[in-house]
């Protein structure tokens, strides 16, 4: 069977998805045809219902319950890997709730977490997340939120943090931070469903056993990024969570979920996100 599928060309997603894609694993008869995408792109991409798998920011699932359910298998979800809030000069919570603030994208799981934080900063511009920092560096906005490998790249060009939204909601929550899943839509028949989880999982388990094997499909396309911080951003965002959730995984996925519909952040969702 063929089967689309969307991913981002950052490295913690080239590096799960190399071996299902590159035959170092059973994928038990399935093909695949890629979208490499940022992942506010392919956020759009899920709303419009055009990829069978793909990788989902959790705010964006949060909207998409009834039409995808998650993998255990791919998840961006750990400690200390949130998005920061950064900006020229610090600034009080009063100039945060006033500022224009750069945003990788609205269903981003960092702007759920930035609105979590500072509810009553509304005043958000959607720029491509690569782009964030320059956007506060050439005045076009007061403060950015800031993800992937420019968290290791912001101190470099002179802005500082304002906050670790990551950390704001482990201190808040005492649970790890779910950022981005990987989702299958409902209406694919539920054996394969069922298969491309076996298969998400062996792909990771495979990267995690043979990393020197996955890395030149992450350096194909991670634009010129040093090979440090290509391994900084793996280690940061693939985790043991990622080979499966397990249940402190769902614990936290669910607490987001609850608090962002506590919140009205989301709509009324369908409870049964797991892939059954």
């Amino acid at each position: 069977m063929h089967y689309t599928i969307g991913f981002s060309p950052c490295p913690n997603d080239t590096f799960i998805f190399d071996a299902m894609l590159h035959g170092k694993v059973d994928t038990e008869g399935l093909e695949f045809e890629v979208f490499m995408e940022d992942v506010e792109a392919l956020n759009r991409r899920a709303f419009a219902g055009e990829l069978a798998i793909t990788k989902l920011s959790y705010h964006a699932f949060a909207h998409l319950t009834e039409q995808y359910a998650l993998l255990d298998a791919g998840s961006a979800l750990g400690n200390n890997c949130g998005p920061l809030l950064i900006a020229q000069k610090p600034m009080t919570e009063a100039e945060v709730n006033a500022a224009r603030i750069a945003i990788p994208g609205k269903m981003t799981t960092a702007n759920f977490l930035l609105s979590m934080a500072f509810p009553a900063a509304k005043n958000k511009t959607e720029v491509l997340f690569s782009d964030v920092e320059d956007a506060v560096l050439e005045n076009r906005a007061d403060a950015g939120l800031i993800i992937h490998e420019n968290r290791f790249t912001y101190q470099q060009k002179g802005l500082v943090k304002i906050m670790d939204l990551g950390e704001h909601w482990e201190q808040t929550t005492g649970l790890p931070i779910p950022l981005g899943g990987i989702v299958v839509h409902r209406s694919l028949p539920a054996e394969d469903q069922a298969k491309i989880n076996r298969v998400m999982r062996r792909s990771v388990e495979y990267a995690f056993a043979h990393p020197s094997e996955v890395m030149p499909f992450v350096r194909a396309h991670a634009q010129a990024m040093e090979d440090a911080v290509m391994q900084a951003h793996i280690d940061l965002y693939v985790s043991q969570f990622t080979v499966d959730l397990g249940t402190r995984g769902r614990a936290a996925i669910l607490e987001m979920f609850r608090i962002a519909e506590a919140q009205q952040i989301i709509p009324n969702y369908d409870k049964n996100i797991f892939l059954n």
